[in-house]
């Protein structure tokens, strides 16, 4: 898909390709593409190497999937139900460090597992699928119903699947089914000390 999207300085497509569309096809997606994008999480930088991170998920019309789904805030409900799989990202709060044999609060916990949530948003856009990561959902329904521990933070909810027609989705969400801008660089980055 070509997009309007334009970086100032030199930087891989995938940057500006990859977005976060609502309309899916609603096709199955194989098992062993969806573990290619877990893989990808998996070899996302961490600290001390502690790894926290954790993925639920389910393929679409599945018992899995119909749970996520049901964690959902109704909007996301809306236009998430035709995704192939929903994914939750977890994060253990507490780790044991390598060298280590207790667990100590992690403090990059939520830092590490957005690492690994882009590591399988970018594979998923190599692999021709898209992602969207969703902050609507209700905690503590996900995670009775996904059996999470108390020390396991929830992070977001991802749905992954084919780009469909933005036509499929309600009148008031097609006109923001395409790529959006990102803020000027100068306001994301400065030398030495806080210029914002």
């Amino acid at each position: 898909m070509t997009t309007t999207r334009a970086a100032t300085h030199p930087i891989h497509p995938m940057f500006t390709e990859r977005w976060s569309p609502r309309s899916f096809t609603g096709e199955a997606i194989a098992n062993d593409t969806l573990m290619s994008l877990f893989e990808a999480a998996r070899w996302a930088p961490s600290a001390s190497n502690m790894q926290p991170w954790r993925f639920l998920f389910g393929h679409t019309a599945t018992p899995a999937f119909q749970t996520i789904l049901d964690g959902l805030v109704p909007f996301n409900q809306g236009w998430a139900h035709k995704a192939s799989a929903l994914i939750v990202v977890l994060s253990k709060k507490a780790s044991v460090a390598p060298g280590q044999t207790e667990a100590k609060p992690n403090p990059w916990h939520s830092f590490d597992a957005g690492s690994a949530w882009m590591s399988f948003a970018l594979q998923a856009h190599h692999a021709g699928w898209a992602t969207h990561g969703m902050g609507g959902f209700d905690g503590g329904k996900l995670r009775e119903s996904l059996s999470i521990p108390a020390d396991v933070a929830i992070e977001c909810v991802v749905a992954v699947g084919k780009r469909g027609d933005k036509a499929a989705l309600p009148e008031g969400l097609q006109a923001r089914e395409l790529p959006n801008d990102r803020v000027p660089l100068a306001h994301i980055a400065a030398e030495g000390g806080w210029a914002f």
